[in-house]
């Protein structure tokens, strides 16, 4: 059988950078907005939420691009995703907004991100969202392994189950106590050289 090539699908928020709606609530002193996919299955029901208190405390996306300006990746993440991609692809799968994103990317060396988009109106409010698809992160991972990739994929939330499930190899990364007691089947790394440790026997296996 040919060799298949190697790619590596990663989460970001909890993996590369902090969480960026817990940052706005540290920074408003939101209580609600500190809820996360952490702690919140259904990402609609979230979203919901989280536009909800926006719009009742008139909280803009320019209000929340202030706050994400200030935030700055984890401790050795950009030297992990430099050194890891001298050896094989990435793609970084989130359910955050390219709105929110993209200073963040600049951070990290402008990785490949797919996620989703958001809507204003003309006050600068957060209106609505569009996914790029439903149950993106699963889809993509599907998508690779059709175009005939072996996927590793990691992530910390609820919404990164289903590509780790669907990925040829699916490890939790520093994830919760609850997301851990509910999806043991999944491997548990917590820092950033274990993790690499795990994809180098990844990229041996052909």
């Amino acid at each position: 059988m040919p060799h298949k090539p190697a790619l590596v699908a990663s989460d970001l928020e909890g993996v590369f950078v902090p969480e960026i709606w817990i940052a706005v609530a540290e920074k408003t002193g939101i209580e609600g907005l500190r809820l996360t996919t952490r702690d919140i299955p259904d990402y609609n029901l979230l979203m919901q939420g989280r536009m909800n208190i926006l719009n009742e405390h008139s909280l803009t996306l320019h209000d929340i691009q202030n706050v994400i300006a200030t935030i700055a990746p984890l401790p050795g993440a950009r030297a992990f995703l430099d050194e890891l991609r001298t050896h094989t692809q990435l793609i970084i799968l989130s359910d955050t907004f390219y709105q929110f994103a993209m200073p963040l990317m600049a951070q990290l060396g402008q990785p490949t991100l797919f996620c989703h988009s958001l809507h204003t109106d003309d006050h600068g409010l957060i209106s609505g969202y569009t996914l790029r698809q439903p149950d993106s992160k699963t889809e993509a991972v599907r998508a690779f392994k059709r175009l005939g990739f072996r996927v590793l994929a990691m992530g910390d939330s609820y919404n990164d189950t289903g590509m780790l499930a669907e990925a040829d190899t699916g490890i939790l990364f520093h994830p919760p106590a609850n997301v851990v007691a509910e999806f043991p089947q999944f491997a548990v790394i917590e820092d950033y050289a274990t993790m690499r440790a795990a994809i180098e026997s990844f990229l041996a296996v052909e």
